[in-house]
C-alpha cells in the first residue's frame, strides 16, 4: 500500500489553517478544543453509567450530564435528522444508539482508549464552517482464545463543524484508518490461527488487525472505509473542501456495501 504518497493534490481548497486574523486564530483554537472534548463513548464505573470524552483528555462525566454535553458538541440537524458517530465496528449510529452499543460492548469486554497525537483546524469564517483534523491512535485490549493482545490503529478523526447558536458544533465525524498492528501483551504469545494472511486479506488496509480483533467480539465490520490511499481518501478530502465552501456533503458514499441502508437500519433499530 502506498502511504501518503499521492499523485493528486489531496487538499484542493486552501483556507485559514495558520496565522491569519485574530478571529480566525480563535476559531481554530475553539474547533480544536471541540474535537478534543468530543463525547463518543460510555462505560459503567462503580455501578453507575458514565460518559467518556474519548479522543483527548478523557474526563469522565455522569450520565445525567450527557444530554447537556451532547447539545454543546453536536448540531441539531445532522444525518437523517439525528446525531451520528460512525466507526469501523459500529457503522453510523445516532449518538444515543452509540452510547447504548458502547455500554453493551463494555459489558462484553470491550476496552478501548484513544491517544490524541495532535489536532489542526481549517476555518472559513465567511461560511461559518470549519474542519478539525485529529491524528489519534485507537488502542484496544483483547483477550482472544485466552491470550491477551493489544491492537493499535493510527487514524485521523475528521470533524465537520459549523457555527450554530453562536457556537462551533459538530455535524459529522468520520475517520481515515492509516495503519494498524497487533502486539502480544507478554511480548511473545499470540493466539494461533487468528491474525493470519488469509484472514487479514478479507479486510481493508489500515484497520485489518483491528477488524479481526473486533470481529472476534461479535462486531460486524464495515469494509472499504477511507485509508491512506483508497478512493475514500479522495472522497473525504473532496467532502472537506466542499464543506468549507458552505456546500452540503455526502459522507456515506460506500455504495457497493449498501452502507446507507445499513446505517438507516441501525438508526431505526
Amino acid at each position: 500500500m502506498g502511504y501518503n504518497v499521492l499523485p493528486e493534490e489531496s487538499e484542493p481548497v486552501v483556507t485559514s489553517h495558520i496565522n491569519g486574523s485574530l478571529e480566525e486564530t480563535i476559531a481554530r483554537y475553539q474547533i480544536s478544543e471541540l474535537c478534543k472534548d468530543g463525547l463518543f463513548t460510555v462505560m459503567p464505573r462503580n455501578g453507575r453509567t458514565t460518559a467518556v470524552c474519548l479522543p483527548g483528555r478523557e474526563p469522565m462525566y455522569e450520565r445525567s450530564s450527557m444530554a447537556r454535553r451532547a447539545t454543546r458538541f453536536w448540531t441539531h440537524n445532522v444525518f437523517l435528522g439525528l446525531r451520528v458517530a460512525p466507526t469501523a465496528w459500529s457503522g453510523g449510529l445516532t449518538i444515543e444508539k452509540f452510547i447504548e452499543v458502547s455500554i453493551k460492548g463494555r459489558a462484553n469486554g470491550d476496552f478501548i482508549m484513544h491517544r490524541e497525537n495532535g489536532t489542526l483546524a481549517n476555518v472559513n469564517l465567511a461560511k461559518q464552517r470549519g474542519i478539525g483534523k485529529m491524528k489519534a491512535t485507537i488502542t484496544q485490549r483483547f483477550t482472544i482464545e485466552g491470550v491477551p493482545v493489544d491492537v493499535e490503529c493510527d487514524c485521523r478523526f475528521i470533524f465537520f463543524v459549523k457555527i450554530e447558536d453562536g457556537e462551533w458544533k459538530t455535524q459529522f465525524v468520520r475517520l481515515f484508518y492509516e495503519k494498524d498492528k497487533v502486539t502480544p501483551v507478554d511480548g511473545k504469545t499470540m493466539p494461533e490461527g487468528v491474525f493470519v494472511k488469509e484472514e487479514l486479506d478479507k479486510y481493508t488496509e489500515g484497520y485489518k488487525f483491528l477488524a479481526i480483533a473486533q470481529n472476534s467480539l461479535g462486531h460486524p465490520i464495515l469494509d472499504g472505509l477511507p485509508n491512506a490511499s483508497n478512493q475514500g481518501w479522495y472522497d473525504m478530502y473532496k467532502a472537506m473542501a466542499d464543506w468549507l465552501q458552505g456546500q452540503d456533503v455526502n459522507l456515506f458514499w460506500e455504495k457497493s456495501l449498501g452502507m446507507l441502508d445499513i446505517l438507516r437500519k441501525r438508526v431505526r433499530a
